[in-house]
């Protein structure tokens, strides 16, 4: 079979001389362990701010809409930025984009302790928005690119899981880092640092399998082989259906995606459900200040949540991927867990009324574990419905969706937590995913188009 040229740019192409593997078959999942470890970095950077957010609420006179506004500049940065890179990751390649974005982010992340106040802090949060968003397009495209289908589930649930552990590594080291230096400054210096050591492992290791120089040919068979299938199998649905399948061999316009229903479905899965999670990453510890406990001593059940969010990136992987090994289609497979998480959500209504903090953390964790079972599973569509061409473009879009309802979510729950309470807010993030779930079985499913174009059978 004839290797075909990577999708993205010209230089991914172009690597050192073939070497033998150190990993004999499984390179691809050295490949997956990078994408965890820059999600984990990316989270890390990201909730320093959030873990620092009473001591700096308190150093800077913040109200809590005051500091929704240093959330919203990032948000606003990462919304318009997850379809600008994605497009860019596109025409680029994984390689190359994904590094110059972790080398932007880092060096935001480095200079956020020049900031003087809140303009400051929402400039810096803006520019460390700006590059964490290419991170999931690009995930997302080398699972495309390295992974069959059998395996893509597992293979989100690994990077995506960086989130959650990152969420929780975050509040021990920073709070570490602050109470060394009596300072929140170095927390900000420190954690931005991570990146420039995740790209020397980046740099060193990535490219495309159809070119790889340190895979076996065993492993790089495997893969061709899985996509050649995928795209035979569309072949015949397409000549069954009296058209013709169309590979392309660049990225799809806005205008042509924007068609398809099940983009919609892709971007209502991530903009419903991803504003539950951001709700928890970036107000978590202010809520539990908010109910009377101090961040101190309830920083060991601090990552609960978190945690419960890694176990249930495994499990929406795993099952999903077990089902689909069990002869289930990749598209009902997929459905099934969006929509059993969608109801596991729905823990976060008593969670607001608990008493007892171990309670209260229970509610939390079954909530986040449902929730991220589900964002495995809609961070997974744009890889099992289109070609890689336009997988980094589709994420991007999705993220784009996420970060615009994470913006207006941002803007209230700011305003209702100073004039009422967070009890609403909560109530109101348990309903939403089922929404979600609700539009992604409307809407994501097989039609006319899959088989054909860009649009892959599910």
């Amino acid at each position: 079979m004839p290797e075909r040229p990577p999708s993205g740019g010209e230089s991914e192409a172009a690597g050192p001389p073939r070497r033998r593997s150190l990993f004999g078959t499984r390179y691809r999942w050295w490949i997956g362990g990078l994408l965890f470890a820059s999600t984990v970095i990316n989270y890390v950077d990201r909730q320093t701010l959030s873990v620092l957010a009473p001591f700096l609420k308190e150093e800077f006179t913040w109200s809590n809409q005051d500091f929704a506004l240093i959330v919203i500049a990032f948000r606003i940065a990462y919304a318009v930025m997850q379809t600008v890179s994605g497009r860019l990751i596109d025409r680029l390649g994984t390689r190359r984009g994904l590094s110059l974005a972790v080398a932007f982010y880092s060096v935001s992340a480095m200079l956020t302790p020049l900031a003087r106040g809140l303009v400051g802090f929402c400039g810096f949060r803006f520019l460390l928005g700006a590059g964490e968003a290419a991170n999931w397009p690009a995930a997302t495209k080398a699972v495309a690119e390295w992974f069959p289908r059998r395996e893509r589930g597992w293979a989100v649930a690994l990077f995506d899981s960086g989130s959650s552990i990152g969420a929780a590594i975050a509040p021990a080291l920073v709070l570490f880092l602050w109470a060394a230096f009596d300072s929140w400054r170095p927390a900000f210096v420190i954690t931005g640092s991570l990146g420039f050591l995740w790209l020397i492992a980046w740099r060193r290791s990535y490219h495309p399998p159809d070119t790889h120089p340190r895979i076996s040919e065993e492993e790089r068979a495997m893969i061709l082989a899985d996509r050649a299938a995928e795209e035979a199998e569309n072949r015949e649905a397409s000549k069954g259906a009296g058209g013709a399948v169309e590979l392309g061999t660049g990225p799809p316009s806005y205008a042509s995606l924007l068609r398809l229903p099940q983009t919609w479905g892709t971007i209502a899965s991530r903009a419903l459900t991803d504003p539950v999670w951001f709700m928890i990453a970036d107000w978590f510890a202010i809520y539990l200040v908010a109910r009377g406990y101090k961040i101190e001593e309830t920083a060991a059940g601090f990552w609960v949540p978190f945690l419960a969010a890694d176990l249930g990136n495994f499990f929406g992987g795993g099952f999903s991927s077990w089902l689909i090994q069990r002869g289930w289609p990749v598209g009902r497979a997929r459905k099934t867990l969006i929509v059993a998480g969608g109801i596991g959500v729905l823990a976060l209504i008593p969670a607001a009324f608990a008493t007892s903090f171990v309670t209260l953390l229970a509610c939390f964790a079954v909530a986040t574990f449902s929730y991220a079972s589900m964002s495995t599973m809609a961070i997974s569509l744009p890889a099992d419905l289109y070609q890689s061409r336009a997988v980094a473009t589709v994420s991007g879009m999705a993220g784009t969706g996420a970060g615009l309802g994470t913006i207006g979510s941002t803007f209230l729950i700011g305003v209702v937590a100073d004039r009422f309470s967070f009890t609403p807010i909560l109530i109101v993030a348990s309903l939403v995913p089922l929404a979600a779930a609700a539009l992604v079985l409307l809407l994501v499913r097989n039609t006319s188009e899959s088989g054909r174009g860009v649009l892959k059978l599910i």
